[in-house]
Protein backbone atom coordinates (compact mmCIF):
# COMPACT_ATOMS: atom_id res chain seq x y z
CA UNK A 1 0.00 0.00 0.00
CA UNK A 2 2.73 2.45 0.69
CA UNK A 3 4.42 2.27 -2.43
CA UNK A 4 1.17 2.42 -4.34
CA UNK A 5 1.14 5.66 -2.24
CA UNK A 6 4.21 6.93 -3.04
CA UNK A 7 3.96 6.01 -6.71
CA UNK A 8 0.36 8.07 -6.46
CA UNK A 9 2.16 11.22 -4.89
CA UNK A 10 5.04 11.10 -7.05
CA UNK A 11 2.81 10.83 -10.38
CA UNK A 12 0.81 13.74 -9.25
CA UNK A 13 3.70 15.78 -8.35
CA UNK A 14 5.08 15.76 -11.55
CA UNK A 15 1.40 16.49 -13.06
CA UNK A 16 1.38 19.81 -10.75
CA UNK A 17 5.15 21.05 -11.89
CA UNK A 18 4.29 20.10 -14.90
CA UNK A 19 1.04 21.57 -15.16
CA UNK A 20 3.06 25.12 -13.46
CA UNK A 21 5.44 25.10 -16.09
CA UNK A 22 3.03 25.86 -19.02
CA UNK A 23 1.29 28.05 -17.17
CA UNK A 24 4.57 30.17 -16.80
CA UNK A 25 5.23 29.34 -20.53
CA UNK A 26 1.97 30.44 -21.78
CA UNK A 27 2.23 34.02 -23.56
CA UNK A 28 0.06 36.80 -22.62
CA UNK A 29 -2.55 38.05 -25.51
CA UNK A 30 -0.61 41.16 -26.96
CA UNK A 31 -2.90 44.60 -26.39
CA UNK A 32 -5.07 45.71 -28.90
CA UNK A 33 -4.27 48.35 -31.82
CA UNK A 34 -6.92 50.40 -32.81
CA UNK A 35 -6.58 52.66 -35.39
CA UNK A 36 -5.42 56.49 -34.47
CA UNK A 37 -7.88 58.48 -36.08
CA UNK A 38 -11.83 58.99 -35.30
CA UNK A 39 -14.41 61.25 -36.56
CA UNK A 40 -17.95 61.46 -35.27
CA UNK A 41 -21.17 62.84 -33.23
CA UNK A 42 -22.40 63.19 -30.29
CA UNK A 43 -25.59 63.22 -28.73
CA UNK A 44 -25.75 65.19 -25.31
CA UNK A 45 -28.16 65.44 -22.43
CA UNK A 46 -28.11 68.37 -20.03
CA UNK A 47 -30.27 70.68 -17.61
CA UNK A 48 -31.57 72.65 -20.61
CA UNK A 49 -32.05 69.89 -22.81
CA UNK A 50 -30.66 67.65 -25.97
CA UNK A 51 -27.81 68.99 -27.62
CA UNK A 52 -26.13 67.62 -31.04
CA UNK A 53 -22.07 68.02 -31.31
CA UNK A 54 -19.51 66.18 -33.97
CA UNK A 55 -15.56 65.86 -32.95
CA UNK A 56 -12.17 64.77 -34.48
CA UNK A 57 -9.71 62.49 -33.00
CA UNK A 58 -5.88 62.04 -33.63
CA UNK A 59 -3.77 59.48 -31.89
CA UNK A 60 -0.33 61.10 -30.76
CA UNK A 61 1.77 58.88 -29.15
CA UNK A 62 1.83 56.79 -26.34
CA UNK A 63 -1.70 57.41 -24.17
CA UNK A 64 -2.34 60.35 -25.70
CA UNK A 65 -4.89 61.72 -28.48
CA UNK A 66 -5.67 64.84 -29.49
CA UNK A 67 -9.12 65.71 -30.10
CA UNK A 68 -11.48 68.99 -31.62
CA UNK A 69 -15.06 68.98 -31.09
CA UNK A 70 -17.88 71.69 -31.66
CA UNK A 71 -21.18 71.27 -29.83
CA UNK A 72 -24.92 73.01 -29.84
CA UNK A 73 -27.51 73.07 -26.94
CA UNK A 74 -29.52 75.10 -25.15
CA UNK A 75 -29.06 76.41 -21.62
CA UNK A 76 -31.34 77.30 -18.81
CA UNK A 77 -30.89 79.46 -15.82
CA UNK A 78 -30.73 77.64 -12.74
CA UNK A 79 -33.99 79.90 -10.95
CA UNK A 80 -35.71 78.57 -14.15
CA UNK A 81 -38.95 76.67 -13.24
CA UNK A 82 -40.90 75.28 -16.30
CA UNK A 83 -44.50 74.61 -16.09
CA UNK A 84 -47.45 73.71 -18.36
CA UNK A 85 -50.44 74.75 -19.82
CA UNK A 86 -54.18 73.17 -19.60
CA UNK A 87 -52.89 71.77 -23.56
CA UNK A 88 -49.84 70.69 -22.09
CA UNK A 89 -47.86 73.51 -23.54
CA UNK A 90 -44.42 74.11 -21.42
CA UNK A 91 -44.05 77.99 -20.65
CA UNK A 92 -41.68 79.58 -18.32
CA UNK A 93 -42.59 82.91 -15.78
CA UNK A 94 -39.81 85.81 -16.22
CA UNK A 95 -38.08 84.51 -19.34
CA UNK A 96 -36.84 86.49 -21.82
CA UNK A 97 -34.63 84.57 -24.24
CA UNK A 98 -33.56 81.29 -24.76
CA UNK A 99 -29.59 80.71 -24.91
CA UNK A 100 -27.73 78.53 -27.09
CA UNK A 101 -24.00 77.59 -26.37
CA UNK A 102 -22.50 76.54 -29.64
CA UNK A 103 -18.34 75.75 -27.97
CA UNK A 104 -15.45 74.94 -30.10
CA UNK A 105 -12.73 73.00 -27.93
CA UNK A 106 -9.29 71.92 -28.28
CA UNK A 107 -7.73 69.52 -26.11
CA UNK A 108 -6.09 66.14 -24.88
CA UNK A 109 -7.12 62.48 -23.81
CA UNK A 110 -5.20 60.25 -21.75
CA UNK A 111 -6.35 56.75 -21.86
CA UNK A 112 -6.25 54.93 -17.81
CA UNK A 113 -5.67 51.78 -17.15
CA UNK A 114 -4.09 50.33 -19.91
CA UNK A 115 -2.17 47.18 -18.47
CA UNK A 116 -4.72 46.33 -15.97
CA UNK A 117 -8.15 46.78 -18.25
CA UNK A 118 -9.20 44.39 -20.79
CA UNK A 119 -8.98 46.49 -24.26
CA UNK A 120 -13.09 46.19 -24.49
CA UNK A 121 -13.30 48.94 -21.97
CA UNK A 122 -11.20 51.56 -22.23
CA UNK A 123 -11.39 54.61 -19.90
CA UNK A 124 -9.81 58.13 -20.01
CA UNK A 125 -9.88 61.30 -18.73
CA UNK A 126 -10.15 64.18 -21.01
CA UNK A 127 -9.99 67.90 -21.02
CA UNK A 128 -10.56 70.53 -23.68
CA UNK A 129 -11.06 74.86 -23.68
CA UNK A 130 -11.39 77.41 -26.91
CA UNK A 131 -13.69 79.91 -27.81
CA UNK A 132 -17.75 79.67 -27.60
CA UNK A 133 -20.52 81.30 -28.79
CA UNK A 134 -23.90 82.16 -26.98
CA UNK A 135 -27.09 82.51 -29.42
CA UNK A 136 -29.88 84.07 -27.63
CA UNK A 137 -33.60 84.48 -29.31
CA UNK A 138 -37.40 86.15 -28.03
CA UNK A 139 -38.78 83.52 -25.55
CA UNK A 140 -42.26 85.45 -26.68
CA UNK A 141 -41.97 84.08 -30.26
CA UNK A 142 -42.39 80.43 -31.93
CA UNK A 143 -38.94 78.59 -31.57
CA UNK A 144 -38.10 78.75 -35.20
CA UNK A 145 -39.06 82.04 -36.07
CA UNK A 146 -37.65 83.64 -33.39
CA UNK A 147 -33.83 82.60 -35.24
CA UNK A 148 -34.66 85.82 -37.15
CA UNK A 149 -34.29 87.79 -34.04
CA UNK A 150 -31.06 85.69 -32.88
CA UNK A 151 -28.19 88.09 -31.09
CA UNK A 152 -24.45 86.37 -30.24
CA UNK A 153 -21.95 86.86 -27.83
CA UNK A 154 -18.73 85.46 -27.66
CA UNK A 155 -16.93 83.88 -24.74
CA UNK A 156 -14.28 81.33 -23.84
CA UNK A 157 -14.18 78.17 -21.97
CA UNK A 158 -13.66 74.92 -21.66
CA UNK A 159 -14.60 71.23 -20.07
CA UNK A 160 -13.15 68.24 -18.62
CA UNK A 161 -14.61 65.08 -18.29
CA UNK A 162 -14.19 60.78 -17.34
CA UNK A 163 -15.13 58.76 -19.83
CA UNK A 164 -14.88 55.49 -22.31
CA UNK A 165 -14.73 53.39 -25.51
CA UNK A 166 -16.21 50.38 -25.74
CA UNK A 167 -15.92 47.26 -27.72
CA UNK A 168 -13.36 45.61 -29.60
CA UNK A 169 -14.79 46.32 -33.32
CA UNK A 170 -11.80 48.25 -35.02
CA UNK A 171 -14.20 50.22 -37.22
CA UNK A 172 -16.84 51.74 -35.34
CA UNK A 173 -16.42 53.98 -32.03
CA UNK A 174 -19.09 53.50 -29.28
CA UNK A 175 -18.12 56.03 -26.45
CA UNK A 176 -19.71 57.39 -23.22
CA UNK A 177 -18.32 60.63 -21.72
CA UNK A 178 -19.50 62.98 -18.44
CA UNK A 179 -17.77 66.37 -18.98
CA UNK A 180 -18.66 69.75 -16.82
CA UNK A 181 -18.88 72.63 -19.21
CA UNK A 182 -17.45 76.27 -17.99
CA UNK A 183 -17.63 79.47 -19.99
CA UNK A 184 -16.98 82.64 -19.01
CA UNK A 185 -18.45 85.93 -21.15
CA UNK A 186 -16.28 89.33 -21.68
CA UNK A 187 -19.62 91.32 -20.61
CA UNK A 188 -22.51 91.04 -18.23
CA UNK A 189 -22.95 87.80 -19.84
CA UNK A 190 -26.59 86.61 -21.65
CA UNK A 191 -30.05 87.40 -20.15
CA UNK A 192 -32.15 84.52 -20.10
CA UNK A 193 -34.86 85.52 -17.41
CA UNK A 194 -36.35 89.32 -17.33
CA UNK A 195 -33.29 91.54 -15.61
CA UNK A 196 -30.90 88.25 -14.65
CA UNK A 197 -27.63 88.36 -16.52
CA UNK A 198 -25.24 85.27 -16.12
CA UNK A 199 -21.49 86.11 -16.64
CA UNK A 200 -20.33 82.26 -15.79
CA UNK A 201 -22.39 79.63 -17.13
CA UNK A 202 -21.58 75.94 -16.63
CA UNK A 203 -22.82 72.39 -15.99
CA UNK A 204 -22.97 68.60 -16.31
CA UNK A 205 -23.05 66.72 -19.55
CA UNK A 206 -23.61 63.25 -20.42
CA UNK A 207 -22.15 62.83 -23.58
CA UNK A 208 -22.67 59.80 -26.11
CA UNK A 209 -20.19 59.48 -28.76
CA UNK A 210 -20.38 57.69 -32.18
CA UNK A 211 -17.81 57.37 -34.68
CA UNK A 212 -15.91 55.69 -37.49
CA UNK A 213 -12.45 54.91 -36.35
CA UNK A 214 -9.77 55.26 -39.38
Amino acid sequence: MKKYIFLYLLISSVCIIKAQTIGELAPEKPAEVFPPNAIGGDLMFCDGGMGLGAFYRKQIGGDFTFFSDLSFSESKDEKEIEYYDYYGNPYTIGKKNRVFLVPLNFGLQYRLFKESISDNLRPYINFGVGPAMAVTTPYDMEFFSSFGKAQKKFAAGGYIGLGANFGLDKSALIGFNIRYYYVGFFDQGVESLEGRYNKNIGGFYITINIGKMY
